[in-house]
């Protein structure tokens, strides 16, 4: 039995810096940018946009750009703390490598999140994360997220370890 598509999730202004967030993180591992010149480069150029020329008959939406730039480089500056935390937390045989850039890209944002951002609940920023997995992803990333993110919340978060 096939499953109906999956309605694109809505991209308020702190979804929309995610999403945007994710794609950067990206690039500056792919293309070994620095976060500076790469948020910068989004801010000029990207943001405004973010789903074109894919899907132009609606409207991008709008972007905290605050929230995209403090993601982008406190993923970056954390992941030689915040990638062994991750690695600890995927299935065995998984590696942080193995996973690829794209899905690297979203572990991290998250994990820093979890780690730097005890302003936002555990569970919105899993939330986020999935939906923002949605975005990128059609197969079983969305629940990789879910589950990694999942195991990591208590290892990053231990105000919020009962939950």
């Amino acid at each position: 039995m096939t499953r109906p598509p999956r309605e694109r999730p809505v991209l308020n202004k702190r979804r929309a810096a995610r999403f945007a967030a994710v794609q950067a993180l990206y690039q500056v591992e792919l293309l070994g940018e620095r976060p500076e010149v790469v948020v910068r480069e989004f801010g000029e150029h990207r943001l405004a946009r973010l789903f074109e020329p894919f899907e132009v008959e609606e409207p991008s939406p709008r972007v905290d750009r605050e929230w995209f730039e403090i993601v982008v480089k406190g993923a970056w500056a954390a992941r030689g703390r915040l990638d062994p935390e991750i690695e600890a937390c995927l299935a065995d045989g998984w590696t942080l490598a193995r996973c690829g850039y794209l899905l690297r890209a979203c572990l991290r944002a998250g994990a820093y999140e979890l780690a730097e951002r005890t302003d936002v609940p555990v569970k919105v920023v899993i939330n986020e994360y999935v939906e923002v997995a949605h975005l990128f992803f059609d197969g079983s990333e969305p629940a990789f997220v879910n589950a990694v993110l999942d195991r990591l919340a208590p290892r990053l978060r231990l105000s919020e370890a009962a939950l």
